[in-house]
């Protein structure tokens, strides 16, 4: 009797990993292969899962009706339901309202995990299910999105399993003052380091090839907590370091783009943190690029909304003062004399003469990066004491963008990624060893 090639491979996994349990090992021995794979991860997620399970499952139906598919749910522990409801939502729902049918079976199974429901641990139970099904194309789908629709499925799998690419990211249309930490810091700084305009580095729907997606479970160092945090950034610096094929899709609005770190210094931890975490590795790529260059986009790269938004700058202009005068200690080992200096000056102005200037960003930046490549003090340390720094960048962002129309908020960030490739060589100056 032949053996199935397929519980050959899981059973070899077995044999090497703890972290896939019994029963989800049968279900994909049950799937044999497939095409393409959507991961969902979930926590807690009862009030938008079904809405989500129901697009993907219809943006399956729609795109690839005649291949192999597999839904792979990943929960993290959940206690209102949400694995209940995932596994009892029916394709049938989605073929008698859509009259939209599939030529192969269409598989959906549903695991759960214990520990830490920090999105790596879920990323990678979906990277190693992806390789035990041999899958050629998947996408990662958030379970938050409420107001996602079948296409968007397609528009991030389809780069990858017509065109061979290896990553696809997300754009999204943003209101102007949505994304801050994305527009003023992840953005711009990956943008100048790693030479690729990749708008949403740090995304919660994303695609990828089978083949990359075995590289990275390789390759990633998923012990302790650092190697879970953040990993949708890692993700897209693997890729980019390793000179991957990306690309990016715009998917149109997305509701609560940053409710997963609403709080600012975890959202800096899993952001900031693991950026400046891959930068010693990926030294000797990212150290001999200058400039950078778009990558191939469908749709728009970046669209704004200018509906009104109440935002706090008050409380901004404040926090970053009180942080510059409470945490000066700390930052004469991270900061240079004249960015300390200067920053103390600037904490002092009111509201209408404050003004955190892109350069002096940009410097600020570099110089916490080089801080936490030498670990000049505790690493955590180095990203809390970002957060009231941020909030005076920020503030300044806000204020000289509150009667910007669309294109006046993309040149301001536009500017501000033109000062961050400006100024690589003030950060390669420091990094080794110069001052």
């Amino acid at each position: 009797m032949q053996e199935n090639p397929a519980a050959v491979r899981v059973e070899t996994k077995l044999a090497e990993e703890n972290f896939l349990s019994d029963d989800f090992l049968r279900q994909l021995i049950n799937i044999g292969e497939v095409d393409i794979l959507v991961g969902l991860p979930t926590h807690n997620n009862v009030k938008t899962v079904g809405t989500i399970l129901q697009q993907i499952q219809s943006g399956i139906l729609r795109g690839f009706p005649r291949e192999r598919a597999a839904i792979i749910n990943v929960d993290a522990g959940s206690r209102d339901g949400t694995p209940e409801l995932v596994t009892g939502i029916s394709i049938d729902d989605v073929h008698r309202n859509a009259n939209l049918y599939a030529l192969r079976t269409l598989h959906s199974i549903s695991t759960q995990y214990t520990g830490d429901s920090a999105s790596g641990g879920a990323l990678k139970i979906i990277l190693s299910a992806a390789e035990l099904l041999r899958a050629r194309a998947c996408v990662v789908m958030s379970p938050e999105s409420s107001n996602a629709e079948p296409d968007w499925l397609s528009r991030l799998m389809t780069p990858i399993y017509r065109e061979d690419y290896d990553l696809v990211t997300p754009t999204y249309r943003r209101h102007k003052f949505e994304g801050i930490l994305i527009t003023n810091l992840v953005y711009p700084m990956v943008r100048a380091l790693y030479g690729l305009r990749v708008r949403e580095p740090y995304a919660t729907e994303f695609g990828f090839s089978g083949r990359f997606g075995s590289q990275f479970l390789g390759q990633n160092n998923w012990e302790g907590g650092a190697g879970l945090t953040g990993v949708e950034l890692r993700f897209t610096l693997a890729a980019l370091s390793a000179g991957g094929r990306v690309a990016q899709s715009a998917i149109g609005g997305k509701d609560h783009i940053e409710r997963r770190s609403a709080d600012l210094v975890p959202a800096l931890r899993q952001t900031v943190g693991s950026l400046f975490s891959a930068l010693e590795a990926d030294f000797p790529v990212w150290s001999a690029i200058t400039g950078s260059r778009p990558v191939p986009t469908t749709g728009s790269e970046g669209e704004v909304t200018l509906e009104p938004l109440r935002v706090n700058r008050k409380r901004l202009r404040e926090m970053f003062s009180t942080g510059v005068t409470e945490l000066d200690s700390v930052f004469q080992s991270i900061l240079s004399e004249p960015t300390r200096e200067e920053l103390k000056q600037i904490a002092t102005r009111d509201e209408d003469d404050f003004r955190y200037s892109a350069e002096l960003w940009v410097k600020t930046v570099y110089e916490f990066a080089v801080a936490f490549q030498k670990s000049v003090i505790n690493r955590d340390h180095i990203i809390q004491a970002l957060a009231p720094l941020f909030r005076g960048r920020a503030f300044t962002f806000l204020a000289e963008n509150r009667s910007s129309s669309a294109a006046g908020v993309e040149n301001d960030i536009e500017s501000l990624c033109l000062e961050f490739e400006r100024l690589k060589p003030y950060l390669l100056q420091m990094w080794n060893g110069g001052k």
